[in-house]
């Protein structure tokens, strides 16, 4: 019977093992540990700065950078020096250690508490994520994100590596497929977007610096601009593009959008696009 009873308990815990095996141990989470029929061994404990708890029978015992699971499995054998055929249980109780660091000019800047698993998307919109003034794209800390944020420059540091690259699917677009899981002591850098204008030049009614809106057209931009004044040269506009290290020229030939409904001319801006509007000579 007592063997049946051992074997129903070793059953139950499986699902605790296994759902603990992701976090790791560090030094200020709380620990409840359990040995079956032992009273004198069953007690919580918190993990001190040196990442040792003490356990009765058998003092400072290393935990911090510990799965609870590994942790269980040491001291199941160790134990073996006091109970014969120990079973050990370690859950944890309280988590002080999982944090996660937010930086970047696009977001307040923040520690915050990883108390649970948690994926890249929930975490930007717990933390009070900016509107995407998007470049094509910010217990937590709470706080007014002071900038517009470029999600196609963000990435999720881990171990001094990047292992994922722009939000700007996942977090302005919604493409699920784009989440990842954020581990503790990952650090998420989100810079601000630099420039969120698109300018209107030249012979344009009234020309001007206009907020960039995601999705905005040429054909847009212009008519919030007052249209064209009756000296454009409509066929003769240009935006001026800065990509990488280099500036690029986009041809649109605005009157045959106009007249002919060719929408391929209607081209999308990117932030801080110049759009020329020439002057016809006659």
């Amino acid at each position: 019977m007592k063997q049946i009873l051992l074997s129903f308990i070793l059953l139950l815990l499986i699902p605790f093992t296994s759902l603990a095996a992701d976090y790791v141990v560090g030094e200020g989470d709380g620990l409840d540990i359990a040995v079956w029929g032992v009273k004198e061994l069953t007690f919580s404990v918190k993990v001190r700065p040196d990442g040792k708890i003490t356990v009765p029978g058998l003092g400072d015992v290393p935990a911090s950078g510990m799965s609870p699971s590994a942790l269980q499995s040491s001291l199941s054998i160790r134990l073996k020096e006091l109970v014969k055929n120990p079973i050990v249980t370690v859950t944890v109780r309280e988590i002080t250690n999982s944090k996660v660091y937010v930086f970047g000019g696009g977001i307040s800047s923040g520690v915050y508490d990883l108390n649970r698993r948690t994926t890249l998307l929930q975490l930007l919109c717990s933390i009070g994520t900016p509107a995407a003034g998007v470049s094509g794209g910010g217990g937590a800390v709470s706080g007014p994100a002071a900038r517009a944020a470029d999600y196609k420059r963000a990435y999720v540091l881990r171990g001094g590596k990047k292992i994922k690259e722009d939000f700007y699917a996942l977090f302005v677009n919604g493409d699920t497929a784009e989440d990842v899981f954020i581990e503790s002591n990952d650090s998420l850098f989100i810079p601000q977007l630099i420039d969120r204008n698109v300018y209107v030049l030249g012979a344009v009614t009234s020309p001007k610096a206009i907020e960039y809106r995601d999705g905005m057209t040429v054909m847009e931009a212009i008519l919030e601009a007052g249209g064209f004044t009756k000296f454009a040269s409509q066929n003769d506009t240009q935006i001026r593009r800065k990509e990488s290290d280099k500036e690029i020229s986009i041809p649109v030939r605005a009157k045959e959008i106009i007249q002919d409904g060719k929408m391929a001319q209607n081209v999308k801006l990117k932030p801080g696009d110049y759009i020329i509007v020439k002057e016809s000579l006659f």
